[in-house]
């Protein structure tokens, strides 16, 4: 009987030669092209060192939230202001060994291993030398934000960020020394809450002052828009991204959706019909205002979010109280594409989904739009929020491979708003190299090893560079 592999040792998912070399010498190399995440622009731009572990570990990551919540951790001791970081690190470090074969298990000593060089079990038992350890490390400037960056051979970052920000910690980020390009996406959601006008309302009278117009009515919002759009451009911006239900299957006017508007302003609350027509009428004008820039437009559909209306209140959103939703993605989004297509103004695109149920459906989506001329134009997009995980990662994989080109795949993102996230990147290649390894191993798959170079390779980092239009970094590699 062989003895077990040790725990996360160097070829940790790789089980034959082919993966390995593909992984060590080809995938592992490559640059980072983090094309979607929510890392903060004004961490960046501070350059931010980080004080504790907490900090930089437990702070905004939902993720590692959920997992205590459900490890009986009280609320105190996971977002609480009164609880010191030095407790909250305790009660992560008990709940850790409860998380085996959830992948925080694996990322959490990955954290540990490649950005502190700590490859003690994370447990109650170590709790002290990891704290001391990794507080050390993070006094050194490897380890402030642009450190981070560069030891992971960041090339591009790209921030998720409101129409109405006025982008100012990108300018200073521009004007800095950092290596890795960093650009803001435009995530304009809030366009779409004629439900809640309250909420609207507060938004357009920050959105007016951004743009410097008055928005009286929906042509001068409209306006509005494109303008913060043009504004981004101009700082390198080259993706906008909308985290939506699905894409309702309705139709709008101009004139629609101009009275929706006006009775939003109002104070009006637009009803569920209502709300479905205003935003497809303006996914449809971001989606022209994309095409007419040569940008890349990813959606990101199916989350049911802020499920515990308790913890919302308290803490608000994005605090790990969301889940896999059940919507109809097919008929909507199908209807919205053919729209663009049809005027020749559909842009590049990219599709997530985080209801694995709608894998094929997805990837049989991307494939109805592509124009012969654009390299991969719509994208069935990597495993996404619930689905970046072992399992989830190589449904999209196969998914994608026996329906589209696995080769023209622009890759991993983090989606995450941790700098310790880029072992997402080794983890997804990781997996990669291995499904490919496994498929020459049986015969599947040629053992090219030339080809599969280049596959690998492109996947990591080459598809993402030439799909986005975006100067890269001069990082390492």
């Amino acid at each position: 009987m062989s003895s077990p592999a040790p725990f996360l040792h160097e070829d940790f998912l790789l089980t034959t030669e082919t993966a390995r070399r593909l992984y060590h010498q080809h995938a592992a190399p490559q640059p980072i092209f983090d094309y979607h995440c929510h890392l903060p622009p004004e961490q960046i731009a501070a350059n931010r060192r980080f004080e504790n572990l907490t900090q930089v570990w437990l702070a905004g990551d939902h993720y590692k939230w959920r997992a205590m919540r459900a490890n009986g951790v009280s609320e105190d001791l996971i977002t609480g202001n009164v609880t010191s970081d030095h407790d909250k690190f305790l009660a992560y470090a008990r709940t850790v060994p409860q998380t085996v074969r959830n992948p925080l298990h694996h990322w959490s000593h990955l954290e540990l291993r490649r950005y502190f060089g700590i490859e003690l079990l994370i447990n109650e038992a170590n709790a002290a030398k990891i704290w001391e350890q990794a507080n050390a490390k993070l006094a050194t400037p490897e380890l402030f934000v642009h450190g981070m960056l560069a030891k992971f051979n960041v090339a591009v970052v790209c921030t998720t960020d409101d129409p109405a920000d006025d982008l100012a910690h990108h300018q200073t980020i521009a004007k800095s020394a950092l290596a890795t390009r960093v650009y803001p996406a435009f995530r304009p959601d809030k366009a779409l809450l004629v439900h809640a006008p309250v909420a609207f309302n507060a938004w357009c009278g920050l959105l007016a002052a951004s743009a410097n117009v008055e928005i009286k009515d929906l042509g001068s919002f409209l306006i509005a828009l494109k303008q913060r759009h043009d504004f981004f451009h101009s700082l390198g911006a080259r993706v906008s991204d909308h985290g939506m239900d699905c894409i309702p299957e309705a139709d709008c006017t101009e004139r629609e959706a101009a009275a929706i508007f006006a009775a939003a302003r109002a104070g009006a609350a637009a009803t569920p019909e209502q709300s479905a027509k205003f935003t497809v009428f303006m996914m449809l004008f971001f989606g022209r205002l994309d095409a007419a820039r040569g940008w890349t437009k990813q959606l990101h559909l199916g989350a049911i979010r802020n499920t515990n209306a308790r913890l919302a209140r308290r803490l608000g959103a994005d605090t790990g109280v969301d889940s896999i939703g059940d919507f109809p993605q097919a008929r909507g989004l199908a209807r919205y594409l053919d729209a663009l297509d049809t005027t020749n103004e559909l842009p590049k695109v990219i599709l997530y989904n985080v209801n694995p149920a709608d894998n094929y459906l997805f990837a049989t989506m991307a494939g109805n739009f592509q124009d012969g001329a654009t390299v991969g134009k719509v994208q069935f997009g990597s495993g996404w929020w619930f689905l970046d995980q072992r399992e989830g990662m190589e449904w999209q994989i196969n998914a994608l491979s026996q329906i589209g080109l696995l080769s023209r795949f622009v890759g991993m993102i983090t989606d995450s708003r941790s700098f310790l996230s880029y072992v997402r990147h080794e983890y997804f290649r990781r997996l990669l190299c291995q499904l490919l390894g496994s498929d020459v191993q049986a015969g599947l798959i040629p053992d090219d090893h030339a080809a599969l170079a280049k596959l690998v390779e492109d996947i990591s980092y080459g598809n993402a560079k030439r799909f986005f239009g975006m100067e890269a970094g001069q990082v390492k590699g």
